[in-house]
């Protein structure tokens, strides 16, 4: 039995480690096999947008270098060289299948303007509708989370939900998410199914005595939670094993499977806690924190106990229980300075002293997601 229906539309992520040869650079066979995979998949029904990591692989090479960069600049001057050549290897299988790559640079202010985001998401759906198979990376040339944090998985999952695909693929060089660290722990078992993702306990993940060693699937893991918040399942499997994707694409019982939630998020709630940068942290009492968990409230003064970061009045901030842990995302109605003034007081209490400006909700339930 099939773990979900065969997808309409997939978004498969594929990551460097998975691409690269022992040299460090591109590894070309691979490449190849993924592109007939993914020209398998289309030929059977699946539109597939890849999210493909590579260039500074493929940079490499052109440029005659030994050794992957390890300074920022020649990062980028790497992936600026290999983007067209690992585009250009993709094509060649391709084009054998009478399909055409369309490349696709992004960075994440395209999902966080809302003008841009529209035209990408236009742009993208119109190259499906063309038949052609669009390939996405981060702007690595002036973009730098990718080079400096090392994969494209929370760019995946924000695809996945901007094109509201049914199912992300997340291709690595594991199998899935561990019970312990395979490469220690020979009882170390793989977890086949991840129904509720929350209750993963994530202090473990990609840490010291992780579910899997590899610090990579920490973002694997939140990517996850982004694309089951969008509805989309998700699966995490090897990318060298052979004819996976048509596995993932069947639902047969392959790597690690989280389960998608049978309601899609908003999406400008999903913006609001995934997307945008957190420019600060508001720290809020046990009560406070019960209430957002349970109630669905917005957050008032009076839960709060200070503030800390460099936010203005509509910036993105986390807003952290007692104990250090994320309760929910949201947009702030104040600066920093006057959360930290207003803290601890009623809302009136605040209006009174501080004039009429401070009657407001530290954070309207519209502008909060709750993400514990």
């Amino acid at each position: 039995m099939s773990r979900f229906p065969r997808p309409r539309l997939a978004v498969v992520k594929v990551g460097s480690s998975s691409l690269r040869g022992p040299d460090g650079r591109l590894d070309r066979t691979q490449v190849e096999r993924l592109a007939q995979e993914i020209a398998v998949a289309h030929h059977d029904g699946t539109r597939i947008v890849l999210v493909s990591s590579g260039a500074v692989a493929a940079g490499m090479g052109l440029l005659g270098l030994e050794r992957r960069p390890v300074d920022l600049p020649t990062l980028q001057a790497a992936a600026a060289v290999g983007q067209g050549e690992l585009i250009q290897a993709y094509q060649r299988v391709l084009s054998d299948h009478g399909l055409a790559a369309a490349q696709i640079l992004l960075t994440q202010d395209d999902f966080i303007r809302r003008s841009r985001y529209l035209n990408a998401r236009t742009s993208v759906q119109r190259l499906l509708e063309l038949g052609a198979v669009p390939i996405i990376n981060e702007n690595d040339a002036v973009a730098t989370d990718e080079l400096a944090y090392g994969d494209n998985d929370h760019l995946a999952s924000l695809v996945t939900s901007m094109l509201e695909a049914q199912l992300l693929a997340l291709l690595s060089d594991v199998s899935g998410l561990f019970d312990g660290d395979p490469r220690t722990d020979p009882d170390a078992t793989l977890i086949d199914r991840v129904d509720d993702i929350d209750a993963l306990d994530h202090a473990r993940i990609g840490g010291v005595g992780s579910y899997v060693g590899s610090g990579g699937m920490r973002t694997k893991v939140e990517g996850a939670r982004v694309a089951v918040r969008s509805a989309a399942h998700t699966v995490v499997a090897d990318a060298r094993r052979p004819g996976v994707l048509a596995e993932v694409l069947k639902g047969e019982d392959i790597g690690t499977w989280f389960v998608a939630r049978p309601h899609r998020i908003e999406a400008r709630r999903l913006w609001i806690g995934f997307a945008l940068t957190a420019h600060g942290r508001i720290h809020i009492d046990a009560g406070a924190a019960e209430a957002l968990r349970r109630r669905g409230v917005s957050l008032l003064s009076v839960g709060v106990t200070r503030a800390d970061g460099t936010f203005g009045v509509g910036d993105a901030v986390e807003v952290v229980d007692p104990n250090g842990r994320v309760v929910a995302r949201g947009l702030s109605n104040y600066d920093v300075a006057d959360v930290v003034r207003i803290a601890g007081h009623s809302t009136a209490d605040a209006a009174e002293a501080f004039g009429v400006g401070y009657a407001r909700e530290v954070i309207h339930r519209d502008d909060l997601v709750v993400l514990d």
